[in-house]
């Protein structure tokens, strides 16, 4: 959510931001209807005055037996009584268009985001492991389901894209959710939280998912959303709290189920676990002051390497383009893991820093220290670490074997109870 008052002191700084997401100028508009709202509040006030002084006054024109002025006094004061409803209305119609404008609009990129189009302009800033020689590799839907990976039983049930995970194959993703919910809470200091997977219109409000994203979204018949990522339960953790500093920063991490229509991605991905309706995801989620969200989103994005170098899986890091970011990002770091079967690197984890945008949703500030009074927003930052069934899918086709079988990572293997998946 962006601040009109920062819009109205520097409009042609909002819509140069806006201008390297692609989008045109809004801050006139926007300030235009500000200061009509204003204008009006402030005839609202002048005429709540005015009506309080006149009625004053035909008490004291009606002592002096002035009849003529206190008739003149009451049918004012009766205009004003008609008059200000109608100005209160007008103000908050305005308000209301105003503040949907503002929801609209996706946050500005911090000034290092490299300018772009789409992913094709996005910056690798990384480069780990190398790719494994392996003879005629197979993507995971053409193996896997001798392993346990059954889609037809899924679609018989549920549809498309959903998939039942059997026996051998239940376990290694067992697995590597717990493997890494360990991993970023005793090794990364995250926070371990069990956080409802329905919600409130307002919770998916306060991070940016509504109202832009509705139609990606499963919605209940009373008015709750399945969570499209655990981000939106972590992160609403601070709605409408004033936080002391000296308690950031807070970083909460939770192994959830994951639900999303996936509207806008027909026709993609519809073979394998890529893209499916539900899915499992280990989140991180930072809250810290203004002046570390730059080193948080560093921080959290070697949280989820982490992970990756623990499972050799070779990844490469990509700074996301303007062109490329989410609705609320100011800067995006995404992890793409190398598929063999596939002959590419596929995005595995995004994490962002999203500034203050998604803290003026939820109003979640903090008192800085030293100051009794003032308080600032905070930081918000969220990232994978990581999407387990994308994971799932690295490690199937990385550790392939010729017989059909998938050797299990080392770190795995305690969780696993299994040093192999062999075909049926």
């Amino acid at each position: 959510m962006h601040d009109i008052r920062l819009i109205r002191d520097d409009p042609a700084t909002f819509d140069a931001g806006l201008a390297r997401r692609g989008l045109p100028a809004q801050a006139d508009t926007l300030v235009a209807l500000d200061a009509d709202r204003r204008q009006l509040q402030t005839a609202l006030q002048t005429a709540q005055t005015r009506r309080n002084e006149a009625s004053k006054a035909i008490g004291a024109a009606k002592a002096k037996r002035d009849e003529a002025t206190a008739a003149a006094l009451m049918e004012e004061v009766a205009a004003l009584k008609q008059r200000m409803p109608e100005m209160d209305a007008e103000a908050a119609a305005i308000g209301t268009d105003l503040d949907s404008r503002l929801a609209a609009i996706p946050n500005l990129p911090a000034a290092d985001v490299p300018a772009g189009a789409d992913e094709d302009d996005n910056v690798e800033v990384k480069r780990w492991g190398t790719p494994r020689t392996i003879d005629a590799p197979r993507e995971h839907p053409d193996f896997a389901p001798a392993l346990g990976l059954d889609f037809e039983a899924a679609a018989a049930m549920s549809g498309a894209r959903f998939a039942v995970l059997r026996g051998q194959m239940a376990r290694l993703n067992r697995a590597l959710g717990q493997y890494m919910l360990d991993q970023q809470t005793e090794a990364n200091g995250y926070t371990e939280i069990a956080p409802p997977l329905l919600v409130r219109s307002e919770a998916l409000f306060g991070t940016s998912q509504l109202p832009k994203f509705a139609d990606d979204l499963f919605r209940t018949t009373d008015d709750r959303w399945l969570i499209p990522t655990a981000e939106v339960s972590l992160t609403n953790l601070v709605r409408e709290s004033i936080l002391d500093e000296a308690a950031l920063p807070l970083r909460y991490t939770a192994l959830t189920p994951c639900f999303r229509s996936e509207a806008g991605a027909a026709g993609r991905d519809t073979r394998g676990l890529i893209r499916q309706h539900q899915f499992e995801k280990v989140e991180l989620v930072s809250i810290v002051a203004a002046d570390h969200g730059a080193a948080e989103l560093e921080r959290m994005t070697e949280a989820a390497e982490s992970i990756l170098e623990a499972l050799e899986l070779p990844y490469r890091r990509m700074l996301l383009c303007t062109g490329d970011m989410g609705f609320s990002a100011a800067r995006t770091y995404d992890l793409e893991v190398w598929l063999p079967g596939q002959n590419r690197y596929r995005e595995i984890s995004s994490c962002s820093w999203c500034g203050d945008f998604q803290a003026r949703r939820m109003a979640a500030r903090y008192r800085p220290t030293g100051d009794a009074k003032g308080t600032r927003f905070v930081h918000t930052l969220n990232g994978s670490g990581l999407a387990v069934g994308r994971t799932l899918v690295a490690v199937l086709e990385n550790y392939q074997q010729p017989d059909g079988s998938v050797i299990v990572p080392d770190v795995l293997r305690p969780y696993a109870k299994l040093d192999r998946l062999d075909p049926a």
